[in-house]
């Protein structure tokens, strides 16, 4: 398979109000080797004036970070899903469609039923910024359509194969009510087998509202995750799914969040 990717004294009230405005805004970032597309923090979704709690969790109070895994389920996914039960901690699986959704249809659906957010990551990895407008649709439909057939829920948010988008795909991700989720931490696990030095990599890069990006295909990754997850527990992190990260607002269809 091709590499995934390329995720003190207390500040015055006039410094936090700036800092929320500039999360607000959400800078114009360059992605590797793609257009520039304008992505949203979490922080800049969740409205301070709301007041009522989604779930167990309120980011707005306590430090949350997102773990999500790309292109499973695959061998290594009943594993990884027995270490999130036993650590009570949710996930966001962006899952691929051939050799991997029609492959492990049962893990799909165990993904749904243990509380985990499924979500999209394209039927073959192909490069969404390469293709027409209608090979983008293809690539985006059917996930859409086998993991709404196995779980009973469409997917409302997907991740572009090497985080590379551009207008083109916001405007059919829109179409399609799907929001893109890139990420703030990358292990690079496609370069390594060494589970310490993807846990390392991880934890020297994780912040409040991070969204870790990680593969369960790979044979390092799944024995790094139970050593990530005591370790920022231990720091004070809670573990959320992508929607939990952003409540009490939603993603937006056609939007980039990272």
């Amino acid at each position: 398979m091709p590499s995934l990717t390329r995720k003190m004294k207390r500040p015055g009230t006039a410094f936090r109000a700036l800092a929320s405005v500039l999360a607000a805004t959400a800078a114009t970032l360059a992605l590797s080797g793609c257009t520039q597309v304008e992505t949203t923090a979490p922080s800049a979704v969740r409205s301070a004036d709301v007041q009522a709690r989604f779930g167990t969790v309120d980011c707005r109070e306590v430090k949350c970070i997102a773990l999500t895994f790309d292109a499973g389920p695959s061998e290594h996914s009943a594993r990884l899903l027995d270490i999130l039960k036993e650590k009570q901690v949710p996930a966001t699986f962006f899952l691929l469609g051939r050799r991997h959704i029609d492959t492990y249809p049962e893990l799909v659906e165990r993904m749904a039923d243990e509380g985990h957010e499924v979500a999209n990551h394209t039927w073959t990895h192909r490069i969404l910024t390469d293709l027409e407008p209608e090979e983008i649709r293809e690539e985006l439909e059917r996930p859409n359509e086998e993991i709404e057939r196995l779980t009973g829920r469409r997917p409302t948010l997907m991740r572009p194969p090497q985080g590379r988008t551009d207008g083109t795909v916001n405007g059919i991700s829109r179409e399609l009510g799907l929001a893109e989720v890139l990420w703030s931490v990358t292990a690079k696990d496609y370069r390594t087998t060494d589970s310490g030095l993807i846990t390392r990599r991880v934890l020297a890069q994780s912040s409040r509202d991070g969204i870790i990006l990680l593969h369960d295909i790979y044979d390092g990754t799944v024995p790094a995750v139970p050593g990530i997850i005591d370790a920022l527990k231990k720091r004070g992190y809670v573990f959320v799914t992508v929607p939990q990260l952003l409540a009490p607002g939603r993603a937006e269809p056609g939007k980039v969040y990272r």
